[in-house]
């Protein structure tokens, strides 16, 4: 199936039973390319690149765990098909990771329109992260949410740039409480490039 028309299907999940028996083998073969896709960003925040194979694993945990069966499944791809890169774009699932409570709410109490501030450069040239249409993430009293959900849409020459080896790759956050950027590494670089077409 062509990069662009990638989506799970319900024919491509197991039975819950035949997934549990899998499952630990499942996540061990995940693992190296999760921690590939996994680039933080500041001292808090960190860019999760989804794929096919992360929300596919997403989708069977979440059956394995609620349980809800045939009638989950609907839910579940609806949530989980739209992280799926098309060929031509990263998606990104954005959290703030803050353990202690008091600190999380103080950081993101700073933090409103944060989602519209994310961006991947290549060589140079920013690209704006897109987020998500299905929730507002910063609330009317300015407050950010810990989890984002974005896509960058790359142009032919921005895919060109990230497959060649050496280029300069970065994320980055342009926000005025939160203005960070990291660099990706030759191995995080090559893991993304599979996402495109």
């Amino acid at each position: 199936m062509p990069l662009a028309e990638r989506r799970i299907d319900p024919s491509d999940l197991l039975p819950d039973a035949e997934f549990a028996k899998v499952r630990k083998a499942r996540r061990a073969e995940l693992l190296p390319l999760k921690r590939l896709r996994r680039i933080e960003l500041g001292p808090y925040c960190t860019f999760y690149f989804e794929s096919y194979e992360t929300m596919l694993f997403q989708v069977q945990e979440m059956l394995l765990i609620e349980k809800g069966g045939a009638d989950q499944i609907p839910d579940e791809l609806a949530a989980y098909n739209p992280l799926i890169p098309n060929g031509s774009e990263l998606v990104a699932t954005i959290m703030f990771e803050i353990d202690d409570p008091i600190r999380r709410e103080a950081v993101l109490a700073r933090l409103g329109g944060v989602e519209d501030c994310f961006f991947v450069q290549v060589d140079g040239e920013r690209v704006l992260g897109v987020p998500e249409g299905d929730v507002e993430r910063t609330r009317e009293d300015g407050k950010a949410s810990s989890v984002h959900f974005l896509r960058f849409p790359l142009k032919p020459e921005h895919v060109a740039v990230f497959r060649k080896p050496g280029a300069e790759i970065m994320i980055g956050c342009s926000h005025e409480r939160y203005s960070h950027l990291a660099g990706l590494s030759p191995a995080s670089r090559a893991e993304l490039a599979k996402d495109f077409a």
